[in-house]
């Protein structure tokens, strides 16, 4: 597998797009991203 490109990128938010439509998107992109945060920091528990 190589690395994702422009052109990858651009086929993936299309299909995206037609399967969530354009209104759900950002909602979905701020999802991933907080998921992404949470995975990253680490637990903060004492």
């Amino acid at each position: 597998m190589g690395r994702i490109g422009i052109p990858e990128l651009v086929l993936i938010v299309l299909i995206l797009l037609v399967i969530f439509g354009a209104n759900r998107l950002p909602e979905l992109g701020r999802g991933i991203g907080k998921a992404i945060k949470n995975f990253k920091e680490p637990d903060k528990e004492d």
